[in-house]
């Protein structure tokens, strides 16, 4: 019986020949990631094991984005704590202001995660790293103190979902339909602590960003991690943002899977997720065939879709045209990085035209932090991945999850809109 990506790469971690779903292990891992919110509680359960130093500086990443720059006291204090920590242990990899960017976008922007590593991350959607051929994984606060200072972790090895993606996209599908399609067809514990393994002559027509879009958000189905072939692209990828060695991992072909599906990306159609759960999905002529649904704001950007191709997807949109009137159009480009790529490709030119706003890189609305907080009965489309109650603010609020068309589309028009309508 053969092992998966996910056990493979586990296995190796663990210097284990081989591992069976279920198993408990104990692996080696090549990255410890915290944020603001969740790195302030590491380090506090971290002094209470009388430890002294983190057990590589090098393979630490502590990077302040849910509320920065500060937007109060309580915020600045956090990040004040993560500061200190980071310069008495002299950690290589945190990112302040100014060079600051959404976590899961910067990292492998800048190179710290690659192919056939482990990461842990005290933030659920550190699984995004998976695009690149990772095992990467969210874990809580006290787990990530244990790796910060021992660089090992306890994992229970998952069993799998395969999911065989064929043919290619039409224009204006991208991966957030893909993640929202298969979602709403499993259900948000359908892959609970299991890994979506993504495989099959269709993954070679998604973008690099359309795969990290797609890992992000495997949590969003339960799963414990979700992951891609290492092929052309990611290889060119890694080329061009790392210097680190990586190692390409491949599923045995005996593999076992829990469960497999076939998908043909050339049938999806844009897919908005309705209020109050990822999986409650509804394709964009399920939604033409309803009553208007008027909204007040828009979010483009996050963790899942705040990179260069979602900046073009929604530029291009919006050039030329206006936001309807009375509707807040919010975009915040992820790093700073992909700050500068849309301020050169004249991109902010075009969203500042069309009555959009601009952010420097913040997760801000996206958990109801900042720069878009929902009063009571709005309704927001958003790119980014949760739609809970009250994520973005008032309980009585409403989040419509969708891709950078879709949102785009729907702030030309103040109302959930199909993206082929506009052009």
């Amino acid at each position: 019986m053969g092992m998966t990506m996910t056990q493979k790469i586990l296995a190796a971690h663990a210097g284990l020949e081989k591992v069976e779903a279920g198993q408990l292990i104990e692996a080696k891992l090549d990255l410890v990631l915290g944020n603001d919110i969740t790195s302030p509680v590491a380090i506090k359960e971290m002094s209470k094991m009388k430890v002294q130093k983190v057990f590589n500086k090098d393979k630490i990443a502590l990077v302040p984005d849910h509320f920065v720059p500060n937007k109060d006291i309580k915020s600045a204090e956090h990040c004040k704590c993560v500061r200190e920590f980071a310069y008495a242990n002299e950690i290589s990899n945190y990112f302040e202001v100014g060079e600051m960017g959404i976590e899961h976008a910067l990292l492998p922007e800048r190179g710290l995660t690659v192919a056939g590593d482990v990461i842990i991350g005290a933030d659920s959607h550190t699984c995004t790293y998976g695009a690149l051929g990772a095992f990467s994984t969210g874990v809580g606060s006290t787990d990530m103190a244990a790796g910060m200072a021992t660089g090992m972790a306890w994992f229970k090895v998952p069993s799998a979902i395969k999911f065989n993606l064929v043919g290619k996209f039409n224009k204006h599908v991208s991966g957030k339909d893909l993640i929202l399609h298969i979602i709403g067809m499993i259900g948000v514990d359908g892959a609970l602590y299991r890994s979506m393994e993504f495989t099959g002559p269709g993954v070679a027509e998604l973008s690099m960003d359309d795969r990290f879009t797609v890992s992000n958000m495997a949590i969003e189905g339960g799963a414990k991690n979700g992951i891609f072939p290492v092929d052309e692209k990611t290889i060119a990828y890694m080329k061009e943002h790392s210097k680190r060695p990586f190692v390409a991992y491949e599923a045995d072909e005996d593999a076992v899977y829990d469960e497999e599906y076939t998908i043909d990306l050339s049938t999806l159609r844009p897919t908005v997720s309705f209020p109050h759960l990822p999986e409650n999905t509804h394709t964009i002529d399920e939604i033409e065939q309803m009553d208007e649904i008027k909204i007040d704001q828009v979010v483009i950007g996050s963790c899942t879709n705040g990179r260069i191709d979602d900046m073009r997807i929604a530029a291009d949109i919006l050039r030329g045209r206006h936001i309807a009137k009375g509707i807040r159009c919010i975009v915040i480009p992820a790093t700073q990085d992909i700050y500068l790529k849309c301020i050169e490709e004249g991109l902010l030119r075009d969203f500042v035209q069309a009555g959009a706003v601009i952010s420097t890189p913040t997760c801000g609305p996206c958990l109801g932090g900042y720069m878009g907080v929902l009063a009571e009965k709005e309704r927001c489309v958003s790119t980014t991945n949760r739609n809970f109650v009250g994520r973005m603010g008032h309980v009585t609020s409403e989040i419509y999850l969708a891709s950078p068309a879709v949102a785009a589309a729907s702030a030309l028009t103040g109302t959930i809109s199909n993206p082929e309508k506009i052009d």
